[in-house]
């Protein structure tokens, strides 16, 4: 039967008959679901007639129910290649919930275990529909892989299902040797149809794939990466480990209180110490890392589907195809070394099709970290440069910045405000020439032989590290973290560059100039980035805080103000500081606003500010309105760094790029 396409084939009533009436009976009676989603009959057809076939689905979207509906109906043993345990054991407790007899095979398995299930593979009544195994166990045990000889000699090997199919690929983002050997597989069994599964592959990778498993006539069905229930968001992350953490218990306490969710953290030494920390907060947690026993993990595991665990703080290990519906936040400690990992990691929330919320916190320290392990691998910084343009992108909608990475166009009109960007109304986006911005760094880049991230950003602020040269190069008129995100942008767009030296067992980082930094020596090159502003105003600086004051009197309000002026010395340029009541919030928060502009003189001094801010302070007991315009002065440099107990000092809703590099004393048109 000839059709125009291989969804058309596998939709075909009467090519399919003698299982659609299967499939419609076990979904409602074993799966206990209503109705099949998008592309799953197709994938299912496919396999039950035995054609191999390739499946691209996002995260959630259903792709375990295409072998494992397929599997219950089908005569003999579907055998499962996953790359991760904790994926194995997760689905392995969902079909034993469902009453499908399934099994793990793997280094940990008991040995009366073990030589049930090979019993039960050469058995050709055996009893077994799905088996779970790692690749490096199935290329590296012969007596499994006789075993499994056996059982396709006798016509007991259903199928051949390889979860995380792109794995295979050394184009992929996450490539693993022991994928690549599963070449063998449709060479010893040519007749067992395989069918692959990943919620990532782009064309090139599907390609490459075919050829690795030797399928090239292999069905391919691909749905679009959208999950319309996911909120995309990206936060700064703060300077320290103990402001983070404040960040992210506000966060689950305040929009995810007694919610599931996942932190994903860089290492396992930072899953334990953020899992304790909130602990430590009456937040139930515990971390998962490769290193853990394997019981223990597995305990972990259980207390988490079963809601006695809130919280998983977890690296990679805890991840692909975690089949719990209930996620309602994703929240990752630092960056994911690329958007397709984000995209998998991230998509572990909301399968019940719920509003769910995935939230990165930003910092360019993670970013360093980062590339000092991806930089070996044949794609890994371009692809780690990828989620760094997604996190410091000022405005563009989160979804039309991880759609291109799989092939596909997003219009940010259908994602329905659910990102940050897309549902902010009080941003608007302007373009700023940085040409001397950037000039400003590669001349400092000039003064020092080997300049670390850390040591460039201080001698751009004028500090003389040991190593430089005198400079005068004029400190940029924006905000130390701004400043970390400029750099970023740079290394996104090849004007900086990162090199990696060996110390021993440590992996320095080193910043260079990039291959497009010689585009500068021409004069009639510059360089724009966009950078947003707030609303109304005429004049935006990139200091714009707000200071967070818990209910106090006035008197303590302006005590702490004067305390404030000590505190911000390092980052902001000299200039003067608008203090403005704004009221208070539903909590009973009250909030003062510090907006800077270049406008005083150096010669200005600190008490100038205490005798402004006192005088202000006496008139607002007498008319509030008249105390909210006040303005304070000060001339010396002021940083946020350092501040006192109870005193949140954050970006006035800073929405991505640190790219607003307007001059603090300059009008927008």
């Amino acid at each position: 039967m000839e059709c125009n396409s291989s969804t058309e084939l596998m939709q075909n009533e009467s090519y399919c008959a003698d299982w659609t009436a299967e499939i419609d009976i076990n979904l409602k009676s074993v799966f206990k679901l209503n109705e099949l989603r998008p592309l799953q009959r197709q994938t299912m057809n496919a396999t039950l007639a035995k054609e191999d076939c390739l499946l691209i689905m996002p995260t959630g979207g259903g792709k375990s129910l295409c072998f494992q509906l397929p599997a219950v109906i089908s005569k003999g043993l579907t055998l499962v290649i996953c790359p991760l345990v904790s994926v194995m054991e997760d689905q392995h407790m969902a079909l034993e919930r469902l009453k499908i007899p399934s099994a793990i095979y793997n280094y940990s398995t008991p040995r009366l275990e073990v030589n049930r299930i090979q019993e039960d593979m050469v058995n050709p009544n055996g009893q077994l529909k799905v088996l779970f195994i790692t690749p490096h166990l199935l290329v590296h045990s012969y007596r499994f892989m006789g075993c499994l000889k056996k059982s396709y000699s006798i016509n007991h090997l259903a199928r051949i299902v390889i979860d995380e199919f792109h794995l295979c690929s050394k184009s992929s983002h996450d490539f693993r040797d022991d994928y690549e050997i599963l070449d063998i597989m449709k060479r010893k069994f040519p007749n067992a149809p395989i069918l692959g599964l990943t919620a990532t592959a782009t064309d090139n990778v599907v390609e490459d794939v075919k050829e690795i498993l030797n399928i090239p006539r292999a069905l391919l069905f691909r749905a679009s990466f959208n999950r319309p229930n996911l909120f995309y968001e990206v936060l700064e992350k703060p300077d320290t480990p103990q402001d983070t953490m404040d960040k992210i218990f506000h966060l689950i306490e305040q929009r995810f209180k007694g919610q599931s969710g996942i932190i994903y953290c860089f290492n396992r030494k930072e899953s334990e110490e953020v899992s304790s920390s909130l602990e430590s907060r009456g937040i139930k947690s515990s971390c998962y890392h490769a290193l853990m026993p394997a019981p223990y993990r597995n305990i972990v595991h259980r207390q988490w589907l079963s809601g006695d665990i809130q919280v998983v703080v977890a690296t990679v290990a805890f991840g692909m195809g975690i089949d719990k519906p209930d996620v309602r936040f994703v929240i990752h400690h630092s960056i994911s070394k690329s958007i397709e990992n984000f995209y998998q990691e991230s998509g572990r929330a909301g399968r019940d099709g719920q509003r769910s919320d995935c939230i990165v916190l930003y910092r360019l320290a993670d970013v360093i970290r980062q590339s000092s392990m991806v930089f070996t691998e044949q794609t890994g910084l371009p692809k780690l440069y990828g989620i760094v343009q997604y996190c410091i992108d000022v405005a563009k909608c989160r979804r039309a910045l991880i759609a291109p990475h799989f092939g596909e166009v997003w219009e940010s009109a259908h994602c329905n405000k659910m990102c940050d960007h897309c549902a902010s109304t009080q941003y608007q986006v302007r373009i700023k020439d940085v040409t001397q911005f950037i000039k400003n760094v590669l001349s400092t880049l000039d003064a020092a032989q080997r300049v670390t991230p850390a040591k460039l950003l201080d001698a751009w602020y004028g500090a003389d590290p040991a190593g430089f040269k005198g400079t005068s190069i004029v400190a940029p008129s924006l905000a130390k973290n701004r400043a970390e995100r400029t750099v970023a942008q740079l290394l996104v767009e090849g004007y900086l560059k990162e090199e990696f030296h060996f110390t021993g067992d440590t992996i320095n980082c080193y910043i260079i100039p990039g291959p497009n930094a010689e585009l500068l020596r021409n004069d009639d090159i510059k360089v724009k980035i966009d950078f947003v502003v707030n609303g109304g105003s005429e004049t935006y600086s990139m200091t714009d805080i707000e200071l967070d004051f818990e209910d106090e009197d006035e008197g303590e309000s302006n005590q702490r103000r004067r305390k404030i002026t000590s505190q911000l010395r390092r980052t902001f340029p000299k200039g003067e500081v608008n203090l403005s009541k704004r009221g208070h919030s539903d909590d009973g928060v009250a909030f003062e606003k510090l907006r800077h502009s270049s406008s005083c003189s150096s010669s200005d001094s600190e008490d100038n500010l205490k005798g402004e801010v006192n005088s202000s302070s006496k008139r607002g007991h007498a008319d509030e309105e008249e105390k909210s315009s006040k303005k304070a002065k000060i001339s010396s440099s002021v940083s946020s760094t350092d501040s006192e107990d109870n005193l949140t000092v954050s970006i006035d809703k800073m929405k991505s790029l640190s790219l607003e590099m307007v001059s603090t004393n300059e009008k927008l048109p």
